[in-house]
């Protein structure tokens, strides 16, 4: 190792997001895959929110009603969701969505996000609302579920039911969400390298470190 060279500089990754995007957390699990691919990139990832279902009343709706609206049937319903769960088996995650009974709000969820974040614990937290959400159906629009994931992630659940009771950093989601809508993302997941280069969709491997490679060597004047 060369003790004299320079460090590199550090890259700003943004995933945008829901929680209830089941793309997201493959793509998220892509994102993982990815960076412990290049230990040799220093990476700062931060979780932006996108709420697919900003109307969503505050206790949810019935996972048959979100079904019948967003798919216009069950049958299609299950043909995607067959699809999802086969592309997540690959990439290591259980997708159990005949079990949801009900589709959450989200906000109170991205806003625990932004809570994680200040113990640098957003990763582990957004992981544990997509498990929580399809693969064991809790309800994640629920308060307590949420302090019940804090603790479960290593954070101080009393911290945490006062932080969501006192609805702090709402405002705050809701501006991110409408920032990333008049920044033209209008669909989830997306990647925003370095604040210039972005990329939609469960990328591959192969395709995020393309990109960020082109980012890094942007950021170091190489390009």
């Amino acid at each position: 190792m060369n003790m004299l060279a320079r460090p590199p500089e550090r890259l700003a990754v943004e995933m945008v997001f829901d929680v209830v995007c089941p793309w997201c957390w493959i793509g998220l699990r892509r994102l993982t895959r990815t960076l412990a691919l290049r230990p040799d990139l220093a990476v700062d990832l931060a979780f932006r929110p996108f709420l697919l279902n900003p109307d969503m009343p505050a206790r949810g709706i019935a996972h048959a009603d979100y079904i019948q609206r967003k798919f216009g049937g069950e049958d299609r319903a299950r043909r995607l969701h067959a699809a999802i769960a086969e592309v997540g088996r690959a990439e290591g995650l259980t997708f159990r969505f005949e079990r949801i009974l009900r589709t959450p709000p989200t906000v109170d969820a991205h806003r625990l996000v932004r809570f994680a974040a200040r113990d640098d614990r957003a990763a582990q937290v957004v992981e544990a609302l997509f498990t929580a959400h399809f693969a064991e159906a809790r309800d994640i629009g629920d308060r307590v579920t949420l302090v019940q994931i804090a603790l479960e992630t290593g954070l101080d659940a009393h911290a945490a039911a006062t932080f969501l009771a006192s609805g702090e950093d709402t405002e705050a989601v809701l501006v991110e969400n409408l920032r990333s809508h008049r920044l033209g993302i209008n669909g989830v997941p997306c990647f925003v390298v370095a604040g210039r280069h972005a990329i939609a969709g469960a990328q591959e491997p192969e395709v995020l470190e393309r990109l960020l490679d082109v980012a890094a060597m942007e950021q170091a004047g190489a390009l």
